[in-house]
Order: structure tokens, then C-alpha cells, then sequence
């Protein structure tokens, strides 16, 4: 790890987590936290050393001009702290990067090291995965943990998922196993408009998020942005009878379903139903809008009552 700057004493501190890649479906759980980055303004005190954990083939440096000097900027995860002062005051260490390429043990190690030093008393991590769920309807938000005590205590779901995992999954497990409380927050996102951004999954990780946490996150623009992002796909549905009809099918779907979120189970079941598509149809998912890619990397939410996740606790493993 290198460290930007000297690490401040942190008064209750928590870590939230978010990584671009398979886990980030619209990426929605990234923008949320660059939502919560920007709000805030978000001091930069360590990044991880992007050598040890990235093919720079597949996550390529960018580079940019700076009063005419040429600069590089290579991808990376990188921490910040924030001070939070409503309804009191606490420490939120933002988590930001990259899902990694390799050494994914070390790559949590290292993030669980800093934890530690830091007197990190809880990790959320936030995710979003594809899922047979409406866009006209609030998205669905699970909250998931592999730790009993902690699904009791903050109400959440115990992770039961078994499957392919990403860099989320793995990281929650490693808090399990170094004793950090950890909980995942999924989001679900319409499998046939799958393209970001997707600024209204975006703000129901947030309001989830402060709901958890019990502070007050400013949503700034995304409640406009998310009444645009919905108007712009019912005006590309209505031009599609097929997508008309299949949204009309999700909707009733999940009216008849008794529960507004998805039990673990039915997440479970969701992920694998994904999957299962993701192999038969290829990663561009099925019925897409006009103008959409449902391309993604899904991972693992949760759904409303039909859904197809299964993440969550998903990446549970």
C-alpha cells in the first residue's frame, strides 16, 4: 500500500466499499460511492499499489494533460476519509477502485490491514447485480451478512449463495474470517436495460445506506437524474410492444409476490437464473431495450418478488 497522507484519529469509524467490474451492474454501487466522495469531498490518505493487483491490459492508464505537462493515471483502489457531522459526528472511510485483476487474497489483506490500523468498527460493501425487476417499480435492496449476529441485530438477511463470486463476495468473507463485521448491500437493476449509468438504483444504495448507517447523505442531483433515467425508459419501452409487454409481466410479477424484497433465497435463485442466461444468450442478457446494452457484470443483489439474484450474501460463498 502507499500512503498519500498521515492517517488521522477517526472517531467511529466505518468502511464502505465499492469496486467497478463484475459486482456493478449499471454501475450503480460505484457511482453511489463516488456520490458520497463528491458530497462530501473526501480526504485521499492511501492507495493500493496498482503494480501488484492489476493487468494494465485489461484496466488500461489514462493520461491527461496538466498545464500542457502529460500525466498518467493508472487504475488503482484508492481510500479517503470523510467526517460526517449529522444527525452525529463519525468517520466514513470510502473504499474506491477497481475490481482487481489478480491476488485477490492480498488485495482483501491488505484492505483488512488498513481496516485494523484504522479501528474500523464496521465494512458495507455495496453491490449491484442484474435482475428480473421492473424499472418503473423502486428498486429493490437487500442488505446481507455471514454473520449471524450482525443479520439479528441490523435485521438483515444471512448469506446462503453458492456460485461464481466476485471481488464482493470475497471481501465480505475475509471480514468473516478476520472477526470485522461486514454487510453487503445489493441492488437490483433491470436485466434488459443493463447500460449505465443507472442513477436510480444509484440512490436507493444511498438511502439504503443511510438507513444503515443513520446519517444524512445529501442526494444532491440524483433524484432528478433518477425521474429522467425512468422517463427516458418508459418513452424506449413504449416504442417496443415486446419490452412493453415484458415490463407488464415483471410489474405483476411482483404485485402478486407477499414480500417486497427478495428472502436470500429467492436472490439465490435469482443469480442463477442469471447465470444460467448468461451462458445461453451471452453477456448481452435477454429482450433489451432499443438502444441498451444489457452487457454486465452482475454479481450478486437481490431481487424483488420474481427476481433472479442471488448475490449477495450473496457472493457469499
Amino acid at each position: 500500500m502507499i500512503e498519500l497522507e498521515d492517517v488521522p484519529e477517526l472517531i467511529d469509524p466505518v468502511m464502505v466499499c465499492a469496486f467497478e467490474g463484475w459486482n456493478d451492474a449499471g454501475d450503480a454501487a460505484s457511482a453511489a460511492l463516488a456520490h458520497l466522495d463528491e458530497t462530501w469531498g473526501g480526504k485521499v490518505i492511501a492507495a493500493l499499489d496498482a503494480e501488484d493487483y492489476y493487468d494494465f491490459q485489461v484496466n488500461r492508464p489514462t493520461i491527461w494533460l496538466d498545464g500542457g505537462i502529460r500525466r498518467i493515471t493508472w487504475p488503482t483502489t484508492r481510500l479517503s476519509v470523510i467526517r460526517v457531522t449529522e444527525p452525529t459526528t463519525r468517520d466514513v472511510v470510502l473504499v474506491r477502485g477497481i475490481e482487481p485483476s489478480m491476488r485477490w487474497r492480498s488485495f482483501c489483506n491488505e484492505l483488512l490491514g488498513f481496516a485494523h490500523e484504522l479501528g474500523i468498527e464496521l465494512v458495507v460493501i455495496l453491490g449491484a447485480l442484474l435482475g428480473d425487476t421492473p424499472h418503473s417499480r423502486p428498486v429493490p435492496v437487500s442488505g446481507v451478512t455471514s454473520d449471524p449476529e450482525l443479520a439479528r441485530r441490523l435485521d438483515l438477511e444471512e448469506s446462503r449463495y453458492e456460485g461464481p463470486t466476485g471481488i464482493v463476495g470475497v471481501l465480505q468473507e475475509a471480514c468473516t474470517h478476520a472477526g470485522v463485521p461486514a454487510v453487503t448491500l445489493w441492488a437490483a437493476v433491470p436485466h434488459y436495460v443493463s447500460q449505465p449509468p443507472n442513477p436510480k438504483a444509484t440512490l436507493a444504495l444511498v438511502n439504503k445506506l443511510e438507513d444503515l448507517l443513520d446519517l444524512r447523505i445529501p442526494p444532491g442531483e440524483l433524484g432528478e437524474d433518477a425521474r429522467a433515467w425512468q422517463i427516458g425508459v418508459d418513452q424506449l419501452a413504449a416504442e417496443d410492444s415486446e419490452v412493453a409487454e415484458y415490463v407488464q409481466q415483471l410489474e405483476e410479477a411482483q404485485d402478486t409476490a407477499e414480500l417486497p424484497e427478495a428472502s436470500g433465497d429467492a436472490i439465490a435463485r435469482e443469480f442463477e437464473r442469471y447465470l444460467r442466461r448468461r451462458e445461453n444468450v451471452g453477456p448481452t442478457g435477454e429482450k433489451p431495450v432499443a438502444g441498451h446494452a444489457t452487457a454486465e457484470r452482475p454479481a450478486e443483489p437481490e431481487a424483488p418478488g420474481p427476481a433472479r439474484e442471488s448475490p449477495d450474501g450473496a457472493e457469499e460463498e
